[in-house]
């Protein structure tokens, strides 16, 4: 190697290594600045992270005023909502609603309401307090009330009020307008039934009333059992003599202890409540002193047996099964011993007529049973076979009454279904 070439290489090393301790001087001082600027940010966030919220806005335009349609304690409540929280604002959960005498207090929480995901929209609530005095919800009527309303967040010391409303008054209302189809309907029905029981007064027997079956059957069933010499047998069922079935069936009894007089048979009247008892021996008497022969009639022939339920069935079986009677009638309040019955009374072969308004039982007496009045089919039996003016022009107007609420349903139906729902809206009930 020349003197040359190794001057060339010694000039060489000391520019190269210092380029090297360049280099690496930039690199630590750019990881240095930008450490500093993350670190200087972090700082930054956790300013920001430690700086306390701030309250909500308020709500505003809060308004009070009466409800309609009610007989005062209560009035409606309306107020716009917090306005969106701006920055370090708590996010608004809901609104509490107070509630004072007096405008500067005290306050008392009577309500609240969730916040609407639309600030924009208004929020409703209805106060509805008691009318008694003594009670923590009472609400005093005629008394000016003042409300604020309170935007709450998930911070119970952040919150913000609104100012005090304008004082308002809960008042009654002497008419529920909302309540205007009942009345008209009920108005109808009045009149419709005024003008039947002066119409069935004076046709009397000649005025039509829709035949039943079951009914029909009755003068049958005492014709049958009069050629058989058999007796009828008679079962008020096991409701009281306040109950509106065993009343219906006190009706059908006496017009069948009068038939059962005029034809000389025998009807058993076996009773589970003593004062059915006592009432059914006065409807039987009376029925064969209108035949025109109270001497046949005989105290043994209604008697009263047991309130134990299923006790008083196993003897009214008992009964059927030793004097098979031709024909048995069950119309009152039946509760399970009815399929009891009606199952002993096909096995006997007697013909079985009954009725009921409890709806459970009836599957029970139509399976078992050769007639049988449904539901309110039993009430207008009494007055089928009383043809008392007074039953007479309810059944009459009942019956049109329910033809017109079929009509306007239908009617109904067809309008919603064409898409006019003002017809259907006219007839609903509020308040």
């Amino acid at each position: 190697m020349t003197l040359q070439s190794r001057t060339s290489r010694n000039a060489f090393w000391p520019g190269f290594r210092l380029a090297v301790y360049g280099m690496m001087f930039g690199i630590v001082f750019s990881s240095s600045a930008v450490l500093s600027q993350e670190a200087t940010a972090e700082v930054d966030n956790a300013s920001t992270m430690l700086a306390p919220m701030l309250a909500p806005a308020a709500p505003g335009n809060v308004t009070v005023e009466d409800a309609p349609n009610d007989a005062g304690h209560a009035v409606i409540v309306t107020f716009s909502q917090s306005q969106a929280p701006a920055d370090g604002q708590a996010l608004v959960l809901g609104y509490e609603i107070y509630r004072s005498l007096a405008r500067s207090g005290p306050w008392k929480k009577v309500g609240a309401v969730p916040s609407d995901v639309d600030v924009t929209a208004s929020l409703i609530y209805k106060d509805a307090g008691g009318s008694d005095k003594s009670s923590d919800d009472y609400l005093p009527t005629e008394t000016d009330l003042f409300y604020r309303v309170r935007a709450v967040t998930a911070d119970s010391t952040l919150y913000s009020d609104s100012e005090v409303s304008a004082p308002a008054q809960a008042v009654g209302q002497w008419w529920n307008s909302g309540r205007n189809p009942v009345f008209f309907f009920v108005l109808f029905f009045t009149l419709l039934t005024l003008y039947f029981l002066r119409v069935a007064k004076q046709r009397g027997d000649s005025l039509y009333i829709r035949p039943l079956a079951g009914i029909d059957a009755v003068d049958e069933a005492i014709g049958r059992a009069t050629e058989m010499g058999k007796p009828i047998l008679y079962v008020l069922g096991l409701g009281t003599a306040s109950d509106i079935a065993t009343i219906a069936s006190f009706t059908i009894l006496g017009r069948v202890a009068r038939k059962v007089a005029e034809y000389q048979t025998d009807v058993i009247v076996p009773c589970y409540d003593p004062i059915v008892f006592t009432i059914a021996q006065e409807t039987v008497r009376t029925g064969y002193m209108d035949a025109g022969r109270p001497d046949a009639y005989r105290d043994d022939q209604v008697y009263f047996v047991t309130q134990a339920q299923f006790a008083y069935v196993a003897a009214v079986n008992g009964t059927i099964l030793r004097d098979r009677p031709a024909t048995n009638i069950y119309l009152g309040k039946f509760y399970a011993e009815s399929l009891i019955l009606a199952e002993t009374g096909a096995i006997a072969g007697s013909i079985q007529i009954a009725g009921t308004d409890e709806i459970a039982q009836l599957p029970f007496f139509v399976v078992a049973c050769d007639y049988t009045l449904i539901g309110e089919e039993l009430y207008a039996a009494s007055a089928y076979l009383g043809r008392e003016p007074l039953l007479l022009g309810a059944l009459k107007a009942q019956d049109y009454a329910k033809a017109v609420i079929v009509v306007l349903a239908i009617l109904g139906v067809i309008m919603s279904g064409l898409g006019y729902e003002g017809f259907a809206k006219a007839f609903e009930a509020v308040g």
